[in-house]
């Protein structure tokens, strides 16, 4: 672990902030995760691997079902950094759909998160506070914004949809069960980016084909 050597003017190394401290602990925790286990992660071994030590983690972040927590919102809120709804808006359905569905699939299709969710489904049943995090952080707020985003489509004559949480759920299932599926069976690896923006594309084109609007499709045929 390289330390800040940045001297001030009175000589002294320059101290890192509690959130900067605190994202090593939860990149730790999360390599510890990976590697441990739930149940078998040690919370000096992601002190050591942090660079910190245990009194200072304790401080930050108390508690191993905590830990956990931060790792899941960690990997969440990039996913929510990606989608920026004031550009989405300013793009053509088909491109909007299409970057929420790389998002979505770049998270989901992680290794580390393929790891998780592992992890998750292995000690569930002994740590049921793992898979009620994971539910929570990772399913509901992806849920959540893909859902928010089509209602809105839906309520600007953009599409038909009769019930956005059920189509939230045949559009995730459209773009990612089948190779997490396979991810989760060890039967293939991580996909490459080129391979996720092409399932996007595919994805979000059978999609809209299927719940267009009429007001949408009049605007698809002009530009032809």
């Amino acid at each position: 672990m390289v330390h800040n050597t940045k001297v001030s003017r009175r000589g002294r190394p320059q101290l890192r902030s509690d959130e900067e401290t605190r994202q090593f602990v939860v990149t730790a925790a999360r390599q510890e995760f990976n590697a441990s286990g739930y149940a078998r992660a040690s919370m000096s071994r992601i002190a050591e691997r942090a660079g910190v030590s245990t009194k200072t983690m304790y401080r930050l972040i108390p508690t191993k079902a905590e830990l956990f927590r931060s790792v899941i919102s960690d990997r969440i809120s990039r996913f929510m950094l990606e989608l920026d709804e004031a550009h989405l808006e300013t793009l053509p359905i088909e491109e909007a759909l299409e970057q929420i569905l790389i998002a979505y699939a770049t998270l989901t299709l992680d290794g580390d998160t393929v790891s998780t969710l592992r992890l998750v489904f292995a000690e569930r049943d002994h740590f049921p506070e793992i898979a009620a995090a994971f539910a929570e952080l990772a399913v509901g707020r992806t849920i959540h914004t893909m859902e928010s985003w089509l209602t809105r489509q839906r309520d600007s004559g953009e599409i038909e949809i009769d019930d956005p949480s059920t189509a939230v759920g045949m559009l995730r299932g459209m773009m990612i069960m089948e190779p997490q599926r396979a991810l989760m069976l060890g039967q293939r690896q991580p996909p490459d980016q080129r391979e996720i923006v092409e399932r996007a594309h595919y994805c979000a084109r059978l999609f809209l084909d299927g719940c267009r609007s009429r007001k949408g499709r009049r605007a698809v045929g002009s530009l032809a």
